[in-house]
């Protein structure tokens, strides 16, 4: 299939991946943008995962956020590897962002690896009962247990909630194309969330 110029440079300035890169995801795709860039951000996680492994983000900004008339904010803490990255319009509004995110959604952590495990296993308590309550089969009780943990992720996690500006995305998606756009780390470190 032949993609046409117009439509691979689009793919470009969506995603920030490099022209042969959306040029192979359109003809993937059969050149269906959506599909494509579902592909890019599919490789791009793996991108992103050896990048954090390998890098460190010593620089950044602190964000703030404070919505309507002034009755909830957040602060949040966002690194990247340079002050250059730091400075630029795409990363304050990425830092932006996830301040509104975090002030909408309220999230308590960045990402399950900082849930305590006393806490995850009092859910899987939970659950258990639940599950013993509604008469399922004990057989079946990893697979739905591992379904509802990960709910319980999308709602206590910010990096796994979905973007409130397009809940077709998550806020990892978001943190993870701005990292293919700059070619950085971006490591969202911490934030709190204030509420009168």
């Amino acid at each position: 299939m032949s993609i046409d110029t117009k439509t691979i440079v689009q793919l470009r300035d969506m995603t920030g991946a490099g022209i042969a890169d959306c040029k192979k995801a359109l003809e993937e795709a059969g050149g269906s943008i959506e599909t494509a860039i579902e592909n890019l951000r599919k490789r791009g996680e793996i991108k992103a995962a050896k990048k954090s492994a390998e890098r460190t983000a010593s620089e950044g900004l602190i964000g703030a956020y404070i919505h309507g008339a002034g009755k909830v904010g957040a602060l949040v803490n966002v690194a990247c590897e340079t002050d250059f990255v730091a400075r630029t319009d795409d990363f304050t509004n990425l830092v932006r962002d996830i301040g509104m995110q975090i002030a909408a959604m309220a999230p308590t952590y960045v990402s399950p690896d900082q849930i305590p495990a006393e806490i995850i296993e009092k859910e899987k308590e939970i659950y258990r009962e639940q599950l013993k309550q509604e008469g399922k089969p004990e057989a079946m009780w990893d697979k739905i247990m591992e379904g509802k943990l990960n709910k319980f992720y999308e709602d206590v996690c910010l990096l796994n909630q979905a973007y409130i500006k397009d809940d077709s995305i998550k806020v990892s998606d978001m943190v993870n194309t701005m990292m293919a756009k700059t070619g950085e780390k971006i490591v969202v470190r911490e934030f709190s969330r204030f509420q009168v």
